[in-house]
């Protein structure tokens, strides 16, 4: 898998086929196209935090590397990196550049995005981004890269309904050997975020604390888990 050369890893969840799809069909099936060589060249990818769009840019870059393509992902709102990281990535079949409202209003970072845009078009190769907000509302100071962000079709990422969220909960823990109870899910849906980026951190403290304290994730676990986490 190729990676840039920072502490960040794809996570071990993040392929299309743990992504609980619900209302995002159209745009699940665009990303996977693109990860496949087939679709759109340029997508835009926006909704709120939590909604599972670092999941589809990691599955996609994934399922890239598994078909023999070139992939990088760049999370940008890491703190390591610098603008200048954006340098050659038209030598990839496929970047995807995730959080790029983080360097929103940075003229330098800015221009580098646009002139990327320009040579991944002349170099026919791919791009999917991130952000947390429509193209529209992006406090951008480079109004050329405004239409360049809309070359491609933007997708939203909308919200899943609870019934979808529970079974995002239960084949995710599954995945990770957990054996969670109907007693601590149920428990888990009343008084927790129904988003897709909160479950999953939540389940990876349950996994934490299950292998410290070797105790079962019971609803008395996730109790203590969420108590932590409000004090």
């Amino acid at each position: 898998m190729h990676q840039i050369p920072l502490p960040v890893q794809l996570r071990p969840e993040a392929d299309f086929a743990a992504f609980v799809v619900g209302p995002n069909a159209e745009a699940v099936a665009a990303v996977t196209a693109w990860a496949a060589g087939t679709g759109d060249h340029f997508i835009y990818l926006f909704g709120t935090t939590g909604s599972g769009k670092t999941h589809l840019l990691q599955a996609a870059c994934r399922q890239a590397v598994q078909g023999d393509r070139s992939a990088i992902y760049l999370p940008l709102k890491h703190g390591q990196l610098a603008s200048s990281a954006l340098d050659n990535l038209e030598l990839w079949n496929l970047v995807a550049l995730d959080d790029i409202q983080t360097i929103a209003g940075n003229a330098t970072w800015e221009e580098g995005l646009f002139d990327l845009y320009n040579r991944l078009r002349e170099s026919g190769q791919h791009l999917l981004v991130s952000a947390h907000v429509p193209v529209s509302e992006l406090p951008l100071t480079l109004p050329d890269l405004r239409s360049r962000l809309g070359w491609g079709p933007g997708y939203r990422l909308l919200p899943l309904p609870e019934g979808d969220c529970e079974r995002l909960l239960r084949e995710s823990a599954t995945r990770r050997g957990l054996e969670l109870d109907a007693d601590a899910v149920h428990y888990i849906m009343r008084r927790c975020p129904r988003e897709p980026g909160y479950l999953i951190g939540l389940l990876e403290e349950i996994d934490q604390e299950v292998l410290r304290r070797k105790r079962r994730p019971t609803r008395w676990l996730v109790r203590q888990i969420l108590g932590t986490r409000k004090s």
